[in-house]
């Protein structure tokens, strides 16, 4: 790490040129602004007739989808599927609400597929900031949950997040969640206390995770409801510290992945595993988190446990989320990189014209 401190604040100057951190500082605040912007939003009472709902996204604009997914499955009488390509599923008809999520609203593989979607009999809803998709579904009178961030969408995920909870609560697809958000923004305001840039390195405990991942190769398991927050981490090591990283699964991973700690033997130094946890996971999954770790002490890997706080469902997926957003800034601190651009991101999309 050479002389790199993530307790000088002249490295967050130097390079968070874009303002990353702002973002994080001000996540329980957006969590509250766009809880209270969905709740006054309407909603055509029609589209509580329907017995599927399926989220179009792409990137981060569709992790909200994926983490309310993996909330709702425990109470959710309906299935709630994430599309995340240029075409519609073909059981896609009346009795489906398809919702648009774009940040951009310039996606082109949701824009393809919410394109399809005008074409079928399903109720229909767009989020975003603007963009092709606004003048799209103003066109056709789709209603249009519109929020004004600026940022990247990663760092929007509030806004294309907590209103779909709201709107799969307003239709009547899952119980009352006002109570759980509260919850949420209390337990976020604590733990930016905790995490935050002012809070020194030997009590930080994400500025601590950020340099054991630093120059090694993360990999992110979960489960159960925070199986989505390992993706979430997996992305924002992606685009916010620019480094490889891969994400897995319980149990799935006790099924295949265990037996790959084997080879190539000099890979194990360079792996560094991070286990998200809840304590809403049942007990069958907590015994699998301790028998992996048994594994990869066999297998001289790296590992780290990071527990959730509070007591929701959702308080306990979104502190994770902001531990991991926390942790991936640092690490691209230490990467001396900005943490907001995605100049391959852009690259790809050049090329794509």
């Amino acid at each position: 790490m050479g002389y790199l401190s993530l307790d000088d604040r002249q490295l967050f100057k130097r390079y968070d040129r874009e303002g990353m951190l702002i973002c994080l500082h001000e996540m329980p605040r957006l969590c509250q602004q766009a809880w209270q912007m969905a709740t006054d939003f309407d909603l055509p009472r029609d589209y509580a007739r329907v017995n599927k709902v399926v989220i179009l996204g792409m990137g981060g604009s569709a992790i909200g989808g994926e983490l309310v997914s993996s909330l709702a499955l425990s109470e959710a009488k309906l299935p709630i599927l994430i599309c995340r390509h240029y075409h519609l599923p073909a059981f896609v008809d009346a009795e489906t609400l398809v919702i648009a999520s774009s940040y951009s609203g310039t996606t082109e593989e949701t824009l393809s597929s919410f394109e399809q979607a005008l074409e079928t009999g399903a109720k229909k809803l767009a989020i975003t900031t603007g963009g092709k998709l606004k003048t799209m579904a103003e066109k056709r009178n789709v209603p249009v949950f519109t929020f004004h961030y600026k940022a990247q969408p990663r760092a929007a995920l509030p806004f294309m997040f907590i209103p779909l909870l709201c709107f799969l609560q307003k239709l009547g697809f899952i119980g009352d969640k006002s109570s759980d958000v509260a919850e949420t923004v209390q337990v976020l305001q604590a733990l930016s206390e905790k995490i935050g840039e002012s809070v020194p390195l030997p009590q930080n405990p994400a500025k601590q995770l950020a340099s054991k991942l630093y120059g090694r190769l993360p990999v992110i398991y979960g489960a159960g409801i925070v199986s989505e927050v390992a993706h979430r981490w997996k992305s924002q090591l992606n685009e916010n510290s620019k480094a490889w990283a891969f994400y897995e699964v319980f149990p799935e991973l006790n099924h295949n992945s265990v037996v790959g700690y084997q080879f190539p033997a000099e890979l194990a130094p360079k792996i560094a595993v991070v286990l998200l946890r809840s304590a809403l996971l049942s007990q069958r999954i907590q015994l699998r988190y301790q028998v992996t770790c048994q594994l990869l002490e066999r297998a001289k890997v790296d590992y780290q446990i990071v527990d959730s706080i509070g007591t929701s469902p959702l308080s306990q997926v979104m502190s994770l989320v902001l531990f991991g957003d926390y942790t991936s800034y640092y690490l691209a601190m230490l990467n001396e990189v900005d943490p907001s651009p995605v100049k391959a991101i852009d690259f790809l999309k050049e090329k794509l014209v």
